[in-house]
């Protein structure tokens, strides 16, 4: 692992109650003041998008124990074919979300490794650098924001959906 130094990354405890809100993104990203100078991904950037990344993980992986307990602690064998139904359409839909988090959760990885090999915070396709900003909003990007809206048009022309970047 390369010497990337620990910044601490900022979150409340009340921010767990809405779950949905982990597949929009990490919750109270504190904005990252570049000095001046201060090279582009740098140790000092890595490390607070590391941090970032491994905070967002952490949540997602708590959210991930919070279903199976929750399915193992409610499932019931109702008598009446409504309530069943009704249960079953929950526990449905929890776990399409779970299913959904669990891909976020290989794009962190993916993201993390990036951080390690030193690629992180450049675009997959031009080379160029996705920008602080961007990561921040979205840290799991690998395409600037030139790239991404060309792919996005594409897949409106043409219908075709290249997920090999996203």
């Amino acid at each position: 692992m390369r010497d990337i130094p620990r910044v601490t990354v900022e979150f409340d405890e009340h921010d767990s109650a809405d779950p949905g809100s982990l597949l929009a993104g990490p919750r109270n990203v504190k904005p990252y003041i570049a000095k001046r100078g201060e090279q582009y991904m740098g140790k000092q950037q890595l490390g607070h998008f590391q941090q970032i990344l491994l905070s967002w993980k952490r949540d997602l992986m708590v959210e991930v124990d919070r279903t199976v307990t929750h399915m193992k602690d409610e499932a019931a064998n109702f008598p009446d074919p409504n309530d069943r139904a009704t249960q079953e359409e929950e526990f449905s839909l929890e776990l399409r979300t779970r299913d959904r988090e669990r891909k976020l959760i290989r794009k962190i990885d993916d993201a993390l490794k990036r951080i390690e090999d030193g690629s992180y915070g450049y675009c997959l396709e031009t080379g160029e650098e996705i920008g602080i900003k961007r990561l921040e909003a979205r840290p799991v990007a690998t395409l600037s924001l030139e790239a991404q809206e060309r792919r996005e048009r594409r897949e409106r022309q043409y219908g075709d959906r290249d997920d090999r970047y996203r």
